[in-house]
């Protein structure tokens, strides 16, 4: 029997069925790459099976281990309260599964190479570099760690990566929306513009990136970064970080 934990992945949901769709993806590249992982998805909203019927289930085929990974890119409202709330409560529930819960996503090089792979699908080539900024274009947050943890990724990218520019946008919460952003780079001077959506999935907020790219008349346009090997790749290492963490005394498991 495999006694490797159980790797479950916490996804917000939409009402936008490209969002779950596209989850299912990148958690079929997950396994893909792990085989013999045991690989399940949990929505907090909108989509089924929401996260608690989903560790009923492993508790009651057996699994008494499981690693609780939130899809998210910033430690926000969800990965600090949202979705520590709802394991307290199953691990309460459900006295004979352990569960921990892994860290979010970002920030990671991993993204940033995933990033940079859909701009080259949408069309910008090696030597465009040097003379286009970009816009990286977050769903936004209230939490104002999470909006500086997006600028702070902006710089470095902007200083490793030979942009003429890479500033911080926000599709909701906070400011510049996408299209402010876009033009403020034409106003100094920015000869092309690309958005690169630092979203996992379509969605609601997606959309309106995308409607801020087209409104300002942006260059190119990225893809959300959905099922991308290098995402794929990130959702094992902070899995394995989380059993390594474990192993040494470092994670502790959730009780009510």
């Amino acid at each position: 029997m495999d006694t490797r934990p159980t790797l479950l992945v916490i996804a917000h949901g939409s009402r936008d069925p490209r969002h779950a769709a596209t989850v299912a993806a990148l958690c079929a590249r997950v396994r893909a790459l792990r085989p013999g992982l045991r690989v399940e998805v949990g929505h907090l909203d909108f989509n089924a099976p929401r996260v608690p019927r989903v560790l009923e289930r492993l508790s009651a085929e057996g699994v008494r281990d499981v690693v609780a990974l939130p899809l998210l890119l910033t430690r926000a409202f969800h990965a600090k309260s949202d979705i520590p709330a709802v394991l307290r409560e199953a691990a309460a529930r459900l006295p004979l599964l352990t569960i921990r819960q892994a860290d979010v996503l970002g920030p990671s090089s991993l993204l940033t190479a995933a990033l940079e792979r859909r701009l080259a699908e949408a069309g910008l080539r090696p030597g465009d570099r040097r003379s286009t900024g970009v816009v990286l274009a977050s769903a936004g947050s209230s939490d104002p760690e999470a909006s500086a943890v997006i600028a702070e990724i902006a710089r470095e990218w902007w200083h490793t990566a030979g942009w003429c520019a890479v500033r911080p946008a926000f599709a909701s919460a906070s400011l510049p929306r996408t299209a402010d952003a876009v033009r403020a780079l034409r106003a100094e001077g920015v000869r092309r513009v690309a958005v690169a959506p630092y979203v996992i999935a379509p969605g609601f907020l997606p959309d309106r990136i995308a409607a801020g790219a087209r409104e300002a008349r942006a260059d190119l346009l990225a893809p959300v970064l959905g099922p991308a090997p290098e995402l794929a790749r990130l959702l094992l290492r902070r899995y394995d970080g989380a059993v390594l963490a474990h192993a040494r005394g470092d994670l502790a498991a959730l009780s009510a």
